[in-house]
């Protein structure tokens, strides 16, 4: 099986047919909601719009059910885990598969979903629970402990809370803004334009180019280094990625708090690990107590908060990566969105064993770039910001 049948669809993919706005080359769309409605026309049932109100099928479609498998089946599955080592092993290891299922079957449909939002949140809270629990009574843990663990679930909520705000639309008024101050400067240029790239000769900087571009989809100009959001619908500044984990997009206004959140994550998640792995086995290292724990099966809540251990190992491990990634990136002054699309159409230089694409386009220098990015601020109104969205 080939990765391109697995890779989920990237923010300018072109439109399905259903979406042309030529109405004839919707007819040859091949889209699974044609097909559902091919199959009902064969069989002979029509589908019964009146039953059912415009509200009530809107409610059903934007259903999630996947939240309560999520609250309901983590514990349990958990507790079969920690019943014995080989049993956790085979749980352990078909998570991810499962998780990554649902991510491919959710980005095919390009919608958004609770499911991994939901998932996260509820496994910050049952680990800390345990925490709590299981490891505070033992007596291991000191006060000042306790209180830098339950800080970085705080200050890890509210990164959440404040990415969450949102990434940075492009709304319509902004392209009328930059069309009257083009034509306004549109005379000074031609008039010294020949001073301008004198100096750009002799120091040899080049302004950076500040080209805008229609957006396919939502029909209104966005400015350079912007994308289109499938999944949300939008266009985002500086659009990096869709974060299914916090069901937004990152972009120029939400970017740097999501790399904040991702820090704070890693290292409470790394200490709280190594709390608990320090409890359960106070005779090993905290780098083999995690491969090796005698006698740590014996008990159900010990067996529960090693197992707890891995879980958490799991997710650190593949959040410390995205970190990495999101680091190297900022270093070079591209995003995930650029990156991809240099690697669709061959462009770029891969860097450091593949973890970063260097496009070279608006890469400063490692100080410049860093600087760039800790200084870029939201221009954009946010039209599309509103108390659902902090989920």
């Amino acid at each position: 099986m080939k990765w391109e049948k697995l890779k989920p669809p990237e923010p300018d993919d072109p439109m399905c047919c259903c979406e042309c706005d030529i109405y004839q080359y919707r007819c040859c769309c091949d889209c699974e909601d044609l097909d559902e409605a091919f199959n009902r026309w064969l069989k002979e049932k029509p589908l019964s719009c009146g039953l059912q109100s415009p509200v009530l099928r809107t409610m059903i479609n934007h259903l999630e059910i996947s939240m309560i498998p999520a609250l309901l089946l983590l514990p349990l599955l958990l507790k079969a885990a920690a019943l014995h080592y080989l049993l956790g092993i085979t749980i352990l290891t078909a998570l991810p598969g499962l998780v990554l299922s649902y991510y491919y079957a959710t980005h095919r449909r390009k919608r958004r979903t609770l499911f991994f939002l939901t998932l996260a949140l509820y496994s910050l809270a049952y680990m800390y629970y345990l925490f709590i629990v299981e490891i505070l009574p033992r007596g291991d843990v000191s006060p000042l402990q306790t209180c830098a663990v339950t800080t970085g679930m705080i200050l890890t909520i509210v990164s959440l809370i404040y990415t969450k705000r949102g990434p940075g639309f492009v709304p319509a008024s902004r392209h009328e803004v930059n069309r009257q101050r083009m034509v306004a400067e549109d005379d000074s240029t031609r008039s010294d334009g020949f001073i301008q790239a004198t100096v750009a000769e002799q120091t040899g900087k080049h302004p950076p180019t500040t080209k805008w571009s229609l957006c396919p989809v939502c029909k209104i100009m966005r400015p350079p280094r912007a994308g289109h959001c499938r999944t949300c619908g939008s266009c985002v500044q500086r659009l990096d990625h869709h974060c299914i984990w916090i069901n937004s997009c990152v972009g120029q206004a939400n970017h740097r708090s999501f790399l904040q959140t991702l820090c704070v994550f890693v290292l409470t998640s790394v200490y709280g690990i190594g709390l608990v792995l320090r409890s359960l086995c106070p005779r090993q290292y905290r780098m083999t107590a995690l491969f090796y724990c005698p006698g740590v099966y014996s008990q159900p809540s010990t067996a529960l908060c090693f197992t707890c251990c891995w879980y958490s190992s799991i997710i650190t491990v593949g959040l410390l990566y995205l970190l990495v990634a999101q680091v190297l990136n900022i270093s070079f002054n591209v995003t995930g969105r650029e990156a991809q699309l240099a690697l669709r159409n061959k462009k770029g230089q891969s860097r450091l064993w593949g973890l970063v694409i260097d496009t070279g386009e608006y890469s400063r220098g490692f100080y410049q770039n860093w600087a760039e990015f800790l200084t870029m601020a939201d221009s954009s109104v946010t039209l599309h910001s509103s108390p659902t969205d902090l989920v």
